[in-house]
């Protein structure tokens, strides 16, 4: 199919409504747009520079968690939580009350997400990797009784209303048949469309079936990291584009329903890899800020300390690049040490202005690693 000539789909009769069918995806592509394939150039050269920078930098799984927060935060604020991502560090007791909805949805996110990431080393990127993904993101959370894991057997709908629904997905009678195209597009060799356009193809494929009862958004979003990573297209889960779809939030929304309503995939797809382009150009930047803040510490900061202390900084600012929010007590619990000693490395630090207490108060204080925390909120 040409793109030019793409309809996305029709619309069925139900009983008092008409629900969205769209077109089945797995079938040859011919893509030839100039400025498809200018932009297509650049966002795979932009991925492939961050492919080979996540491969040179040190300890790059301790700040790829980083990444991981700050997606699951912004992924779930498109849906309108109002939590932020120094939160997503924090425990359950040091959330505000009003926060701990939001926080635990966040808080999914991220095991979902690390969780299918890792479960891609023993099962290819399929329909039944996705509902192990769903059932842990709605496990306890707002969702937990809208058949977590499992696709929905009832229609669903966007907006306030069935009868006054801005969209209805697929009838549910529709949707195995739906998923199933849609892993098979993910896998048919056969029919060859560049990894860029065919992820943004299944990820608005996957938004307008609405597979599931909740959680649509966050794990069609997920869906991105999860191809590029089971594809080998980066070695280390690197892009995230939530942040992207979040500050674009109101033409993220249009372009899928422009798809829908005005067969306007060309446009989708342009909006889709700008964004890949520029969150891999900011994620090398951000590594590249990293790897300066680390190597300013290691200079300036970590000699200050004798070598009695030595090692006990050290493995604190490990931990820190992975959790940059922390409290005296859980500097006790690791490194094994009196609270008295931890209190007094985390003072020091404080001092060195590495961390800053963040709480005002002089009990259950916590403290954050705020310059590092900083590069990711930018």
């Amino acid at each position: 199919m040409n793109l030019s000539e793409y309809q996305s789909g029709h619309y069925e009769a139900q009983y008092e409504y008409q629900s969205f069918m769209p077109s089945l995806i797995n079938h040859p592509w011919v893509i030839a747009d100039p400025a498809l394939s200018h932009l297509l150039s650049q966002a795979d050269r932009a991925l492939g520079e961050l492919n080979a920078f996540s491969q040179l930098v040190p300890n790059v799984d301790f700040f790829i968690q980083m990444y991981v927060a700050k997606e699951a935060t912004y992924s779930s604020r498109i849906e309108g939580t109002q939590t932020n991502v120094e939160d997503a560090f924090k425990d359950a007791d040091d959330v505000a009350p009003e926060k701990r909805d939001d926080w635990a949805e966040v808080q999914n996110y991220i095991q979902a997400l690390n969780y299918a990431v890792a479960r891609l080393e023993t099962l290819p990127l399929s329909n039944r990797l996705l509902r192990e993904a769903h059932a842990t993101l709605l496990q306890g959370v707002r969702g937990a009784t809208k058949q977590p894991g499992e696709f929905r057997t009832s229609q669903n709908w966007i907006g306030i209303s069935l009868k006054n629904a801005v969209f209805v997905p697929p009838h549910h009678e529709r949707v195995g048949e739906l998923m199933s195209d849609l892993e098979k597009f993910l896998h048919d060799d056969t029919h060859y469309v560049s990894p860029l356009l065919k992820i943004a193809i299944a990820h608005y494929q996957f938004e307008t079936i609405h597979p599931f009862l909740d959680g649509n958004g966050r794990l069609g979003r997920l869906l991105v990291p999860l191809y590029l990573a089971s594809e080998q297209i980066l070695a280390k889960p690197a892009l995230y584009l939530s942040d992207y779809f979040e500050r674009n939030k109101t033409a993220y929304v249009d372009h899928l329903m422009a798809v829908r309503q005005g067969n306007h995939l060309r446009e989708w797809l342009l909006f889709f890899l700008h964004g890949v382009a520029e969150t891999a150009q900011s994620s090398i930047a951000v590594f590249k800020s990293i790897l300066l803040l680390k190597e300013r510490i290691d200079r300036d900061v970590l000699p200050r300390f004798g070598v009695r202390r030595q090692e006990n900084a050290q493995q604190l600012m490990r931990y820190l690049y992975r959790k940059p929010v922390v409290d005296v007590k859980t500097v006790t619990e690791l490194l094994e040490i009196t609270q008295k000693t931890a209190g007094s490395l985390v003072d020091d630090l404080v001092s060195y202005g590495v961390l800053a207490e963040i709480t005002g108060q002089r009990r259950n204080r916590l403290f954050v690693f705020r310059e590092y925390l900083a590069l990711f909120t930018r």
